[in-house]
């Protein structure tokens, strides 16, 4: 733990204006923690070089373990305040003190109050501080690329001229992938208004002839086992099972159509020349521009991307019951209300198909549009879509196509699609351009194809983790392996292992090239960080990792069921075995644990108790308004607070903010700490969770959110209101509702009254 501790304290950005600075130091020295506290210094510059460089003598000249900084916020200025191997405990007197100050005339002295509780709050976080021990951990620098197909082949590349090792595994006997299929892609270079060969060919040979990289094809990953820097991947070919040491790996391991039953509606299955954009892009590969049912060249081809699926469904049907000549009796027990119910399941295919699609199905249907006009410049290609969606330099692909009198683009919704007596294909749409509802005839129609990720159909690592071989499903993202699709785009729930290309969305060749170089990056720093004992992401270079008291330890096993990022194995008892490197430093684990066993060197339990407890709380009634703690995650709801302070909005001086790694990392006996200080309220202030699911730690908001309800009922048995205790979502950009959300809850619990629990 610090114990000799150096407190300096800012007078600058509005501090020296509205707090006695030279008052604060002359508390600090004769306060509770005064034989802890070898200097005590003001400065009215504290980031300055000049207080830089004495901070650093002091350290030298009286052996200081421990500087606490009562300024900025610990989100700025984290360079300049860096001491080496002195821990820095950051106090936040601007944004969340003196620029958010709210004062209350009838209650003298609050600011003054506040500053003085979180400079003590400060320097208890600093004596439950450790030096973290730093682990040695011996890696290998091989990058493993999971997928030979475009995006795996380019991260191969990209992983090669990094200087790493590379073991390109790919199922299939060739390279190449599913663009190397395609007979064209979309335009890659300038001036972005023609189709253009992929270049698939050119990879293939300039990976084949990298000799830091070994192919493997006609090759499957049967278990990957160990962490990140220290895996051991078993790699099983024709022939035989090869171990081989990997760092980190890159999920390049592309997409697989979908499912295409819900396209029979439409008549998929039902007429010949009805095909999907992967059927048409591999007929045109094969056989050139013919039609599957009689191969003649089509005169006209009609691109469907959007569909009234219910309508054309009840089409569909209405034409095979004519056609059957009698009508077809309902089946036993079907009814209006069945029948509604299948046209909303396939609606809600549709909506899945879309997810899988993006604004591919609009530049497949323009690229193919020009197959047609190229294979047969006679002919006709219709492209009927409700959205066309061309985004960014792809503009100027969709004006190129609109721009040639062959091509004919209608806003429209295809009702009913039905065969024609003569082979071709009748093509009824609503809502189009020229007209309320039109009829079409076409010799081909072409349906889109959904883009699923293979890691949704068919087992891609087979680690060889406690929590399973596959990677955590997450329903939000159907099928893709994202941690955290806006944040950390690249990042899987499985820590060192990569997603890019359409196994982490769908998307273009041009943007596969781009996140190939993303996802390999990481992949190098991932590899970097753990040769050194660091954390990868989002606490990139922390040190600390859990620490287990196993001999209290009771093997109730939360810890490892709990932990979003499978980091805990456990032995035949039950005793978890921790995997540093797997660590993301999120503390679930810790919020987790019953027996309180799990601690990391800089963030424990004792250490966030004990700032709790020095809060000033009165002893007999609520003097002004509740006191409330705010435990507020240090990704979103942290930097909110900072940002509304810094547009000057203000909330109740009688809140004080503690940040913790995530709300997952929230142990239920903080809160019995507050209540049993008299505090009467508790706000647990993280990120969003349910439909629109981005916890950086995943799950943290979630498991805080159930842990809740047991909180409740502890705090009934206590015979205090468990509304006393809420937890509320904030993302980073919802700043202006903080104060709006910190008055409602001072307001939820002014009738409550005082604490119980107070004076006691």
């Amino acid at each position: 733990m610090a114990q000799k501790l150096g407190v300096y304290i800012c007078g600058g950005c509005d501090i020296g204006a509205s707090l006695d600075v030279e008052g604060l130091a002359e508390f600090v020295k004769n306060g509770k923690y005064s034989s802890n506290c070898a200097v005590v210094k003001t400065s009215p510059v504290l980031c300055s070089p000049e207080s830089k460089g004495v901070i650093e003598e002091d350290i030298k000249a009286n052996g200081l373990d421990g500087v606490v900084v009562c300024a900025c916020s610990p989100r700025v200025k984290w360079d300049v305040f860096n001491f080496g191997s002195a821990l820095v405990e950051r106090v936040n007197l601007r944004e969340q003190c003196v620029w958010s100050f709210q004062d209350d005339p009838a209650v003298p002295g609050l600011l003054e109050t506040m500053a003085k509780d979180y400079v003590r709050m400060g320097m208890a976080k600093a004596t439950k501080s450790n030096p973290p021990e730093v682990e040695d951990l011996k890696t290998t620098k091989t990058i493993m690329v999971m997928g030979g197909g475009f995006t795996g082949l380019n991260a191969a590349l990209y992983s090669a001229k990094m200087g790493h090792d590379v073991v390109l595994v790919e199922k299939e006997d060739e390279l190449g992938g599913k663009a190397g299929n395609m007979y064209k892609s979309f335009p890659l270079t300038p001036p972005y208004t023609e189709a253009q060969d992929t270049g698939v060919a050119e990879l293939v040979k300039e990976v084949t002839s990298n000799k830091a990289i070994k192919v493997m094809t006609g090759s499957m990953v049967e278990e990957l086992a160990g962490a990140p820097g220290q895996y051991t991947a078993k790699i099983k070919t024709a022939s035989k099972t090869e171990e081989v040491p990997v760092g980190a790996v890159v999920l390049a391991t592309g997409w697989v159509p979908q499912d295409t039953a819900y396209l029979e509606p439409l008549g998929y299955g039902k007429y010949k020349n009805v095909v999907t954009a992967h059927e048409f892009e591999t007929l045109i590969k094969s056989r050139g521009l013919a039609r599957p049912g009689d191969s003649k060249v089509p005169e006209s081809v009609a691109f469907v991307l959007d569909m009234d699926l219910a309508l054309a469904a009840k089409a569909s049907k209405e034409e095979d019951e004519a056609a059957e000549e009698t009508a077809a009796a309902p089946a036993a027990g079907a009814g209006e209300g069945e029948e509604e119910a299948a046209f909303v399941y396939e609606d809600k295919e549709v909506a899945k198909h879309l997810s899988y699609s993006s604004e591919l199905s609009s530049l497949v249907a323009l690229k193919q549009a020009g197959y047609v006009r190229e294979k047969n410049p006679k002919a006709c290609a219709y492209i009927l879509y409700d959205h066309m969606m061309v985004p960014g330099v792809n503009e100027r692909y969709y004006k190129a196509a609109a721009d040639d009198p062959g091509v004919m683009l209608s806003k429209a919704q295809v009702t009913s699609i039905r065969q024609d007596t003569d082979g071709g294909l009748l093509i009824t749409a609503k809502n189009t351009l020229i007209g309320g509802y039109v009829e079409l005839k076409a010799d081909m129609v072409v349906l889109p194809t959904g883009m699923v990720p293979v890691t949704a159909h068919e087992p891609t690592m087979n680690f060889n983790y406690r929590q399973g071989p596959h990677f955590p499903d997450l329903e939000l993202f159907d099928g893709f392996v994202d941690s955290n699709y806006i944040c950390f785009p690249y990042e899987t729930r499985r820590t060192g292992v990569y997603a890019a290309g359409c196994a982490h969305q769908p998307m273009t060749m041009a943007l596969a090239k781009e996140d190939a170089a993303g996802a390999a990056l990481k992949a190098v720093q991932c590899i970097n960080s753990v040769n050194h004992g660091a954390a990868v992401h989002p606490r990139s270079g922390d040190l600390t990792y859990p620490v287990f008291n196993f001999v209290r330890c009771t093997q109730c096993k939360r810890c490892t069921e709990e932990c979003p990022f499978g980091a805990l194995d456990d032995d035949e008892k039950g005793t978890p075995k921790p995997n540093i490197s797997r660590c993301r430093r999120c503390g679930t684990c810790m919020g987790a644990c019953p027996e309180r066993v799990i601690s990391f060197s800089t963030y424990n339990i004792d250490q966030i108790g004990t700032a709790i407890k020095e809060v000033e709380v009165p002893d007999d009634i609520v003097a002004g308004g509740p006191r409330v703690i705010v435990l507020a995650c240090e990704n979103d709801a942290y930097p909110a607070l900072d940002m509304a302070a810094f547009r000057k909005k203000s909330w109740s001086p009688y809140v004080r903010f503690l940040p913790v790694r995530c709300l997952g990392s929230v142990n239920a006996i903080w809160v019995a700490d507050a209540m049993s200080k008299g505090v009467d309220g508790v706000m647990l202030l993280g990120c969003k969770y349910g439909d629109d699911y981005q916890c950086h730690f995943v799950k943290g908001s979630e498991l805080c959110n159930r842990r809740k309800e047991n909180i409740a009922e502890s705090l009934d048995r206590l015979g205090v209101e468990a509304e006393r205790v809420e937890q509320y979502q904030v993302s980073i950009d919802e700043y202006d509702t903080i104060p709006e959300l910190i008055d409602a809850f001072m307001e939820k619990i002014k009738p409550f009254g005082p604490n119980p629990f107070k004076g006691y």
